[in-house]
C-alpha cells in the first residue's frame, strides 16, 4: 500500500517540493489520513509499536521523495523522546495528538559551537520559583517553523558561575511550546538538501518554562533521551537505504533508455559493474536496517543496539551518499542538470551523512563499543 500511495501521490510532487523549499502540508496532510504517524507508537496510542513497520514505511517514501519522509521522521523523533523520559502526565497531553498528526513537535540541541559536541550546549536553564528559565540560541531546529512545541536541550545553572572547560550543570530536555513567551523561531535556513521540512533557529530570552516541562529526573532526562536516540536511529538508516534504491531506479532506468557507440549503454560491462556495485552495499544496508529496527522491537537496549544502530545509520547514509555519486556518473551531464530528478537524490544524500549524528560519530560509537572509550 505505501509503495503505491509513493508512486502515485508522493513521487509526482516531489521535484516541485525541492524546488520550493517550502513545507508539503499536502504530504503531511496525506500521511496523517493514510494514518501513518501513529505506525511506532504503542497500541495504547493507536500504533502497531513496530520500529521494523516504520523503517519500511520510510524506505518507500524516501525512495520517491527524502521530504516525504523526513514528514515521519520528525514526529517519531520527539515522541521517542517524550516516551521514554517524560513523565505519564506529558504522555498524556503529548503523545495521541503525536501519533494522529494533531500535534507536531521539534528537539534542539545544535548550538553554534555544538553540534555533534554536546557537552558544549550553552542554553541555561536557571531554577526559579515553580519552574526554570531559559536563555540561549539554537540553530538547525527541523520543522520548528510548524511545530507546537519543540523540546530544548539546556544545561541546568547551579549558579556556581563555572566556565568552559570545568564542570558545569546537567543537561536536561524542555518542552518549549510555541507561544512561549520569550521563545522566538527564527526564518528557515535555505539548504541545499532537505528543502522541503524546514531548519530554523531559536533565539530563548528569559523563556519561562514550568518545572512539569522538563523531561525526566533533573540531571537524568538528558541521558533517558540519548537513549531514546539509538532506538530511533534505525529510522535513520532506512532514509539512507530508500534513497540508495530510489538513486539507483532512475540510474537503471536511463542507461536502459540511453544509446551511444551504436548500443544501449546498460550493455557495457562497465557500466553494469557500476549497478552491480550500487546494489550490493545497499541491500547490505537494508539486512543493517532491519536488524537493527528487530532488535529495537525486541526490547533490547544499551551498547548492544547502539552499536548496531551506529553500523546502520553510517553504513545506509554512507551507501545513499555513494549510490547517489555513482547514479549522477551514469546520468553524465545530465546528472548536474536540475531538470533531472537525480541532481535531488545527491543533495539529500549529503544530508544524511551529518544529520542525526554525523558518521563520525557513529564511527566514534562503533570503536568506543569495541575497544573502550580514550
Amino acid at each position: 500500500m505505501i509503495r503505491r500511495v509513493a508512486i502515485e501521490k508522493v513521487a509526482p510532487r516531489a521535484a516541485e517540493i525541492d524546488a520550493a523549499g517550502t513545507y508539503p502540508q499536502d504530504m503531511f496532510d496525506l500521511l496523517q489520513e493514510l494514518g501513518l504517524f501513529t505506525l511506532p507508537f504503542p497500541a495504547e496510542y493507536g500504533g502497531s509499536d513496530s520500529m521494523l513497520s516504520s523503517c519500511v514505511a520510510v524506505e518507500e517514501l524516501c525512495r520517491v521523495c527524502y521530504n516525504t519522509a523526513y514528514l515521519l521522521i520528525v514526529q517519531w523523533v520527539p515522541f521517542g523522546a517524550i516516551l521514554a523520559g517524560g513523565s505519564q502526565a506529558q504522555k498524556d497531553r503529548f503523545l495521541p495528538g503525536l501519533a494522529t498528526g494533531a500535534l507536531r513537535g521539534a528537539i534542539s540541541t545544535t548550538e553554534a559551537q555544538s553540534g555533534s559536541d554536546v557537552a558544549g550546549i550553552r542554553t541555561k536553564a536557571a531554577r526559579v520559583d515553580g519552574g526554570y528559565c531559559l536563555n540561549g540560541a539554537k540553530i538547525w531546529c527541523t520543522n520548528s517553523s510548524v511545530a507546537d512545541f519543540v523540546l530544548v536541550a539546556a544545561r541546568i545553572d547551579d549558579g556556581s558561575g563555572a566556565k568552559e572547560g570545568k564542570k558545569r550543570g546537567a543537561l536536561n530536555l524542555f518542552i518549549v511550546e510555541r507561544d512561549t513567551p520569550g521563545f522566538t523561531i527564527g526564518p528557515p535556513e535555505n539548504k541545499m538538501g532537505a528543502r522541503g521540512v524546514p531548519s530554523c533557529p531559536l533565539f530563548l530570552d528569559d523563556a519561562f518554562v514550568a518545572e512539569e516541562s522538563r523531561l525526566g529526573p533533573e540531571g537524568l532526562g538528558f541521558k533517558i533521551v540519548m537513549e531514546a536516540f539509538n532506538q530511533s536511529r534505525p529510522i535513520i538508516g532506512a532514509r539512507g537505504v530508500g534513497l540508495a534504491q530510489g538513486a539507483m531506479d532512475l540510474a537503471i532506468d536511463f542507461i536502459q533508455q540511453r544509446a551511444a557507440f551504436g548500443q544501449q549503454v546498460s550493455n557495457f560491462q562497465g557500466v553494469r559493474w557500476m549497478v552491480a556495485d550500487m546494489a550490493i552495499p545497499t541491500e547490505a544496508a537494508r539486512n543493517l536496517v532491519y536488524r537493527a529496527a528487530a532488535m529495537v522491537d525486541e526490547g533490547i537496549s544499551g551498547q548492544e543496539l547502539a552499536q548496531a544502530a551506529a553500523i546502520a545509520k553510517a553504513h545506509a547514509t554512507d551507501t545513499a551518499m555513494a549510490v547517489a555519486t555513482d547514479a549522477v556518473q551514469l546520468f553524465g551531464a545530465a546528472g548536474i542538470s536540475n531538470d533531472y530528478p537525480i541532481n535531488r537524490y545527491f543533495r539529500d544524500a549529503k544530508v544524511l551523512q551529518i544529520v542525526e549524528g554525523t558518521n563520525q560519530i557513529q564511527r566514534n560509537i562503533i570503536a568506543n563499543n569495541l575497544l573502550g572509550r580514550l
